[in-house]
């Protein structure tokens, strides 16, 4: 095959992506919306196979430093851990995967940590995929359960953990609430999330509001909370002991969009196992994630961390 045939094939198959990220958007409208993304990206095994079973950014440290994309995702939940003080509690905590995906941070925490975890997601075939992954002997179990209206009774988690499931949720209010409404006295929460800059403080110029709504419409977001909003709706609540800490690990995980991208080329035996629809279907998220590095790199988006302990009962 020729260069210029092979260029002209590559070519059309760009045009294809972006036709189809331009036609297919995925905006949210449910929670089923979102259910059937994660179960349609988990039954093809594309995510998977470029992502592994982490479903969410790496660590890259500060500053930056080049790593192995999905060695920088595993680092990310031990950074998670070590930021939290979660690796301070003993054998036996019990821990609730919000937003778990197919189970790649629950097996860690159960794993090397000797957590007891239950993840839960809105997809059918992420809890499937999760189960089929997990080993009997690991202290780790998924269903199937709405973030914002959790079947668990009040505290009953020792820890809340939740790694970009935020932007997913209609209501930050709601969410925020049952986060720290099945923590346990003294219990910890930890969230990592995409977050928005604060517009109340600088509001979304001419170019920034388009990227948003692309960042919206494209992957099943009803709305970006801001660091700032999203940790005083946790205060809100009156549930949390004293001030949330917040941290900014934008600059961590900013190189985790490019290496994204760049898997699909270091890895071409996708192209056979997945063939030509798969490639199309790659290449549709390219636009995406494109857009994601310019608002993250523009401070357009920010990459937040939350710390919050729930309150002790009052005694009367």
């Amino acid at each position: 095959m020729s260069l210029l045939l092979l260029l002209g094939i590559l070519l059309l198959l760009l045009l294809l992506g972006i036709g189809l990220y331009l036609l297919t958007a995925r905006r949210y409208q449910s929670a089923n919306s979102v259910a059937n993304a994660y179960d349609q990206w988990t039954e093809d095994g594309i995510l998977e196979f470029y992502w592994g079973e982490h479903i969410h950014l790496g660590h890259y440290g500060l500053p930056p430093q080049r790593k192995d994309f999905l060695v920088a995702k595993s680092d990310f939940v031990h950074e998670m851990v070590r930021w939290a003080g979660l690796d301070q509690l003993p054998p036996g905590t019990t821990v609730l995967d919000v937003g778990c995906g197919i189970g790649g941070s629950s097996r860690i925490l159960a794993r090397d940590y000797g957590f007891r975890v239950t993840g839960i997601t809105i997809s059918p075939q992420q809890v499937q995929r999760a189960q089929s992954l997990t080993p009997a002997d690991l202290s780790a179990s998924f269903q199937v359960d709405d973030a914002m209206n959790m079947s668990f009774p009040d505290q009953t988690f020792d820890v809340v953990w939740s790694i970009e499931a935020g932007p997913h949720m209609p209501d930050k209010a709601v969410f925020a609430k049952e986060l720290m409404r099945v923590l346990k006295p003294d219990g910890i929460l930890v969230v990592a999330d995409w977050n928005q800059r604060d517009d109340r403080q600088k509001p979304l110029n001419f170019w920034e509001k388009p990227v948003m709504q692309q960042l919206l419409d494209q992957w099943s977001h009803p709305k970006f909370a801001s660091i700032e909003e999203f940790a005083e709706l946790l205060e809100a609540t009156g549930l949390a002991a004293g001030p949330v800490i917040t941290a900014d690990w934008t600059a961590q995980t900013l190189p985790s969009w490019i290496d994204s991208i760049w898997q699909g080329v270091a890895r071409p035996a996708g192209l056979v196992k997945f063939g030509v629809s798969g490639l199309v279907k790659s290449l549709r998220e390219v636009p995406t994630i494109l857009l994601m590095r310019l608002a993250f790199g523009t401070g357009l988006c920010r990459f937040g961390m939350f710390r919050a302990v729930r309150t002790r009962p009052t005694l009367h």
